[in-house]
């Protein structure tokens, strides 16, 4: 079962060790601390999106379900989409977990707080502000521009990536994300950046309602001028219509002028980083 690979992982100080649970989530393990970023643990898109033109099915289970997670520490949301902030999930933790605290763009604690997740344990994040959240572990919200930048009104964005500084390590995680003038320089320096490759067109966005991300050359370059030590590619292999083929971002990254470090996924995959 994944939640004992997870809590029986054993680290060094200084590692941290990455769990894949689907689409953009990742599970974090960093000196017995636990982070879940984007979990999306149920089938409610595929019930959201039921009658549409386009069908949604997930490709895979869920590799663990969200009442299995009262171990986590921190809940981290980049956005309000069901397949990032999912009702379910965030419920089904609420349920287990009294403990939890839940990380999310100002604009949308409101929206979080009506899946029954508590008040008094949702902070609202404001960018490009450093926040610690214990001894070894902060983060910085950066904004992130879901094909555009949407304001919140209160000064934020309704879209945010994450900037962890676990111990020595600096893990970017972009949410859902397209290129914009500064970004790069909010993200340099990065040891893993967390990115979707699944790209955005015309089609996708006007006739289906699908906001896009950055496609395989934008998230390349981006890892590239940042600096970045470990790519890895997400929110390409939940749902066929919104998908990419990851056999496209390798052979994309081989023809790079400096191929860096990659990892591409299976759902419930541990991943160690450190020494």
């Amino acid at each position: 079962m994944l939640r004992d690979d997870i809590l029986n992982t054993r680290l060094s100080d200084g590692q941290l060790a990455l769990f894949y649970v689907g689409q953009l989530g990742f599970i974090i393990k960093f000196r017995e601390k636990y982070i879940l970023i984007d979990g999306y643990l149920s089938d409610y898109v595929d019930r959201y999106h039921e009658g549409d033109a386009i069908q949604m099915k997930r490709r895979y289970p869920v590799p663990i379900n969200p009442w299995e997670l009262d171990f986590i520490d921190y809940v981290f949301c980049t956005h309000g989409h069901c397949d990032h902030a999912d009702p379910d999930t965030l419920a089904g933790i609420a349920k287990v977990n009294n403990k939890a605290k839940y990380v999310v763009p100002a604009g949308i604690i409101e929206l979080i707080c009506s899946f029954g997740v508590p008040g008094e344990s949702v902070v609202g994040v404001v960018c490009d502000r450093p926040e610690s959240l214990c001894e070894g572990i902060s983060f910085t919200a950066i904004p992130a521009a879901h094909e555009e930048l949407h304001p919140d009104g209160m000064g934020g964005y309704l879209e945010v990536g994450y900037r962890l500084e676990l111990g020595e390590v600096t893990l970017y995680h972009s949410g859902d994300c397209c290129p914009y003038d500064g970004l790069e320089a909010r993200v340099k320096g990065s040891d893993i950046m967390i990115m979707p490759i699944n790209g955005r067109d015309y089609y996708r966005r006007y006739e289906h309602n699908i906001i896009g991300n950055f496609d395989v050359g934008e998230a390349l370059l981006l890892a590239e001028r940042s600096e970045a030590k470990l790519l890895v590619p997400a929110h390409f292999d939940m749902y066929a219509p919104n998908g990419q083929d990851p056999a496209f971002f390798v052979s994309s990254l081989y023809r790079m002028p400096s191929p860096r470090c990659f990892h591409i996924f299976m759902p419930g995959e541990r991943y160690i980083y450190g020494a």
